[in-house]
């Protein structure tokens, strides 16, 4: 497997970033100093919390295929910091987790900022996305590390309130906890517990009164990495402004993290339509609110990856404001059989804007697409099985590669500090 990837990263791998901001697939990475002062001291130091990224996104965040990937570049480099912070339970059919393995009782009702449990009316959602309500007493969900992880930190996040119950907390080696949510007046609230042992497990019950749980996370105090991934399939940046700010604030207290990417366009340059003026709108929006709510933490930008499509709809999509992109053409060289692929016009105006948006405010963005190669490579990528058969997604050899590109572009931008 491993001389495959190093087949496929000769093949596939670009040249070297530019220097110039914004012009090359590296724009700006002078500004995560902060994140690479906090890893180097990392690989140095033991017995302090770990160096915690923090990911949102779409379904390329939520399968944690490259995110995985760089979870344990990152995690060989400088050590094993925990799993990091998750959606709690099981949120949604198909959910996958790679370094623990989750699991939940009935009677929980789920909201999301987008898809299935998306309502106008919802408890509120933090970082993850999710927010999970007992429905029935008793109710329980509980989180196995794989095996050689381990934790002694262990936060949970919740909607404390007048109304609110209560969670017996049980440890791997039979310690127990109750936390209390019940309060005069609504509020976000993250408990942490702390263990001298290390932990490889975690069990939560709801009481009699129904709990909202909306993230909840494993750490390892012994220094390391941990790297959160917290996606919503199919959803777009504008659905992460459906999160509340009050807990964000809290999750970002309690979670600290030294990075926070951001990794959502790809459904934006595959939906029905895209209004250039509009996007851009939410995206400094968006960027601006993280600012203020984690005021001096850097933020990386990851463009969309080169992704095709065989419906011939999204060719004639209305794309408003096309500035640096809307092209149709079709990528010669993909498998028959099919329909022609070509890049959605759309996907392209997502990555202007974006690139557009990171020169003005001064912010680190990575090309994703570029990095692969350019225009039409998900047809080279697809045809050596790194990406699916849909052209969008990754597989872990994919995934492995594209974690690659990506690290060795901070270490190079971190190494010339």
């Amino acid at each position: 497997m491993k001389a495959v990837l190093l087949a496929a990263a000769a093949v596939l791998a670009p040249a070297a970033a530019e220097a110039a901001p914004c012009i090359g697939p590296v724009c700006n990475f002078d500004t995560l100093a902060p994140y690479f002062a906090r890893l180097e001291a990392a690989k140095h130091e033991l017995g302090t919390p770990p160096v915690h990224i923090l990911q949102i996104g779409d379904s390329h965040t939520a399968g944690d295929v490259t995110s995985a990937a760089w979870r344990q570049l990152l995690q060989a480099q400088a050590g094993d910091g925990g799993r990091g912070v998750l959606p709690p339970g099981r949120p949604y059919d198909g959910y996958l987790t790679i370094g623990v393995t989750t699991a939940m009782s009935p009677g929980w009702q789920v909201s999301s900022t987008f898809g299935k449990g998306w309502s106008a009316f919802h408890p509120p959602l933090g970082l993850s996305s999710y927010s999970l309500t007992s429905a029935v007493p008793g109710a329980t969900m509980g989180l196995v590390t794989d095996t050689g992880h381990r934790f002694n930190r262990f936060v949970v996040c919740a909607i404390a309130g007048p109304t609110a119950g209560l969670l017996d907390v049980r440890m791997s080696d039979g310690s127990w906890q109750q936390l209390i949510f019940e309060t005069p007046t609504q509020v976000p609230r993250c408990e942490t517990i702390r263990t001298l042992a290390p932990q490889t497990s975690v069990t939560l019950a709801a009481s009699d009164r129904p709990v909202t749980i909306t993230s909840w996370a494993t750490f390892d105090d012994e220094g390391g990495v941990a790297l959160s991934n917290l996606g919503v399939v199919g959803s777009q940046l504008q659905h992460f402004g459906r999160t509340d700010d009050a807990v964000i604030a809290e999750e970002l207290r309690a979670y600290a993290p030294a990075l926070i990417v951001v990794a959502f366009g790809t459904n934006e340059g595959f939906g029905p339509s895209l209004d250039g003026e509009s996007y851009e709108t939410v995206l400094r929006a968006q960027i601006a609110r993280l600012q203020r709510l984690a005021p001096g933490v850097p933020l990386l930008l990851l463009g969309p990856p080169d992704a095709l499509s065989g419906n011939p709809a999204l060719r004639s999509a209305p794309v408003l404001r096309v500035a640096g992109g809307g092209e149709v053409a079709g990528c010669p060289g993909a498998k028959s059989g099919g329909p022609p692929l070509f890049a959605p016009p759309a996907l392209a105006l997502v990555r202007a804007i974006q690139r557009k948006v990171a020169g003005d405010l001064d912010l680190a963005w990575w090309d994703w697409q570029q990095r692969m190669g350019g225009r039409c490579s998900a047809v080279r990528w697809t045809d050596a099985t790194l990406m699916r058969a849909d052209h969008v997604h990754f597989r872990n050899g994919g995934g492995a590669l594209i974690a690659r590109f990506l690290q060795d572009d901070l270490n190079r931008a971190a190494a010339e500090r």
